[in-house]
């Protein structure tokens, strides 16, 4: 006879008979068809399957148990019959992922054309995963295969996953941002930028999108905001309603005739603060160059800027540019790799000046410099792949003073740094051991729930990382 409680206060008992076999499980707990009834002694039967009823038991009592014979979608949909979703959804999804006890915990391969073009994770752990010539597949949070379909574009560089069904994407072979329903594998609708009064906007291809912020910091009608460039190089942040998918304003005209005004790469929204982190990065036979600004997402107007090399704002490192930059929306932080010695630096948003860096430098293995770094903030830790492997970075306890608040017209009220960010209460460490690290360079690094995806130069499949219900590791706070 199995049992499960609905993880509060004990209730009534409901027995039921499945398939011949006697289950007994909380009356809370059970969907309302089956919790309902007059008392009886005989047990409701249920014709179905107790085997999966069974499965899906010790899956919620043992999470760390040995895998099922059926897969995770059937267990899940057996699991919805009987009310048990959210319960069985909890158990299967990991631990608070902590980055310096991750490992790698699968690969994800697609069955045709495996080779990942970009990854658009969820909060809840699922993945949107584009492929190959214009395949998109989608994992559910349970990371089980649910559904691959092809769109009309040749290759997906940039991809959005907008619950519960739309996933938007962008190509660099084609104009316009793409939202299809990835569940039908219908094509919904197409948003383009446009300008009558301008002959040089046309046929724009997006370049980024920018990422939902998390749901306990944004509300669920925040912008779809994408990066668009034309031929001509002429470029901007074209903020979209993800309701009517309409676009409904420019942020960050730009005619990209020169290397601080091309199209940016990287695009953050920062909703509490009422900002939009952008940052564009180029490289060639002389280093690196880039820029990162804050616009103002009312008036349109940047409130902070820096260039490297040289420039308004620039750091003291002068011939260190970063390589890759990204932002931690909750702890209100620029992070950036610099692509000659590999260092990491930290910006407190909120006391932001001239050269607002902090700096700190790498373990042992970190000697290998930045070049082809790439970052990623997730879950307030700093991932940045090296040469030698994937390094993650921790803050160990919040070292903020009374930080100033944004002005209404300038949005950053600068602050000595020594009020700011203290590095002493930094610490990396190497999440892969060498051998994982051989199976080569690192291309892209995005993070979702409790899940850390990484995929590599040509290397098939994405690879998750995830911290073990084994690891006993505790948190750096």
């Amino acid at each position: 006879m199995g049992t499960v409680g609905g993880g509060g206060r004990s209730g009534t008992m409901k027995q039921l008979n499945v398939g011949g076999k006697l289950f007994s499980l909380e009356a809370s707990s059970l969907s309302l068809s089956l919790s309902l009834g007059s008392p009886s002694p005989t047990p409701t039967f249920v014709d179905r399957d107790p085997a999966l009823l069974s499965a899906v038991l010790a899956a919620i009592r043992s999470p760390s148990s040995a895998a099922s014979d059926f897969p995770a979608r059937v267990l899940l949909d057996e699991a919805n019959f009987y009310g048990l979703h959210a319960h069985l959804l909890a158990a299967l999804s990991p631990p608070p992922l902590r980055g310096f006890s991750a490992s790698l915990a699968s690969t994800l391969c697609p069955a045709s054309e495996p080779f990942p073009t970009a990854l658009a994770p969820h909060h809840d752990g699922s993945l949107c995963l584009a492929h190959g010539a214009g395949l998109v597949t989608y994992y559910s949070s349970a990371l089980d295969h649910h559904t691959t379909f092809r769109t009309h574009l040749h290759r997906i560089t940039s991809l959005l996953q907008l619950p519960p069904r739309l996933a938007v994407l962008g190509s660099d072979s084609a104009p316009g941002l793409h939202v299809y329903d990835f569940l039908d594998g219908e094509h919904v609708a197409s948003v383009q930028w446009s300008d009558p009064t301008d002959t040089r906007v046309s046929k724009a291809k997006v370049v980024a999108v920018a990422a939902r912020p998390p749901a306990d910091v944004a509300d669920k009608n925040s912008p779809i905001l994408a990066t668009f460039e034309c031929p001509h190089r002429e470029n901007c942040i074209l903020a979209v309603d993800p309701v009517t998918l309409k676009p409904t304003q420019e942020i960050g005209r730009q005619s990209g005739s020169a290397a601080k005004s091309s199209a940016p790469g990287r695009v953050v929204h920062l909703p509490a603060l009422g900002l939009v982190f952008a940052s564009s990065v180029s490289s060639g036979a002389f280093g690196y160059s880039g820029y990162m600004r804050l616009w103002d997402i009312r008036s349109g107007n940047v409130v902070w800027e820096t260039s490297e090399p040289g420039g308004a704002g620039r750091s003291s490192r002068f011939g260190d540019p970063f390589a890759d930059a990204d932002v931690d929306v909750k702890q209100q932080a620029i992070y950036k790799v610099c692509s000659k010695s590999g260092d990491l630096a930290v910006a407190d948003l909120r006391c932001l000046g001239n050269d607002p860096w902090v700096y700190m430098s790498s373990g042992p293995r970190g000697s290998a410099g930045g070049y082809g770094s790439v970052l990623c903030c997730h879950r307030s830790q700093v991932f940045v792949s090296r040469n030698d492997g994937l390094e993650v970075w921790s803050r160990l306890e919040e070292h903020r003073h009374n930080t100033g608040e944004l002005t209404e017209q300038s949005g950053i009220k600068e602050r000595p740094k020594s009020e700011g960010i203290d590095e002493r209460f930094y610490r990396s460490c190497y999440v892969d051991t060498e051998e994982d690290a051989k199976r080569g360079m690192i291309q892209m690094i995005e993070g979702g729930g409790d899940r850390l995806f990484v995929t590599r130069e040509e290397m098939q499949g994405v690879e998750v990382w995830e911290t073990s219900r084994r690891a006993g590791s505790i948190s750096l706070s």
